[in-house]
């Protein structure tokens, strides 16, 4: 029995690595693709090497609530040859939210450092989503490490987070 155990978690796990394969931007529409070339623009311009993405680096989820695919694209765990520090700091890393529009074109309408999000049902059934944003504490009238939290709704229209 206990050999019939183990075969079948050596298969369920050789099925899970088939299944796992790498990050290709080409996987995503041409605006998500441009808010990646980010990532390579930032690596040349610091003389950093070759741009890894993790392959969580981007997110399709309905955020507008309106049956379409929008992206987070979350360069957190991206990497610039040997540096981790790239495109991430004290202010957080860098995020891209795209909402793809009825015409299907994408469009960013946020793009920012953020610490951490986490995103929150809507108010209303079919409604958009809200996003909980974890933000430098200079956005709040603090610095650094203050925690500062603030919420959006994401719609079509751009938006960005102002320091007071």
């Amino acid at each position: 029995m206990r050999h019939l155990m183990l075969l079948l978690a050596l298969i369920a796990s050789a099925a899970r690595a088939e299944d796992a394969r790498p990050f290709n931007p080409s996987d995503y529409p041409p605006g998500v693709q441009q808010a990646l070339r980010y990532a390579n623009e930032e690596c040349t311009s610091q003389d950093g090497g070759e741009v890894s993405l993790a392959p969580d680096t981007v997110r399709r989820i309905d955020l507008t609530g309106d049956g379409r695919d929008d992206y987070i694209v979350d360069f957190s765990d991206t990497k610039c040859g040997d540096r981790e520090t790239t495109y991430c700091g004290t202010g957080g890393c860098v995020m891209n939210i795209l909402v793809t529009l009825p015409d299907g074109s994408v469009r960013k309408v946020f793009d920012g450092h953020v610490r951490s999000y986490k995103i929150m049902p809507p108010r209303k059934a079919r409604g958009a989503a809200r996003i909980r944003f974890d933000l430098h504490g200079s956005f709040c009238g603090g610095f650094g490490p203050q925690a500062c939290v603030k919420q959006k709704a994401i719609t079509a229209s751009p938006f960005t987070f102002k320091q007071p």
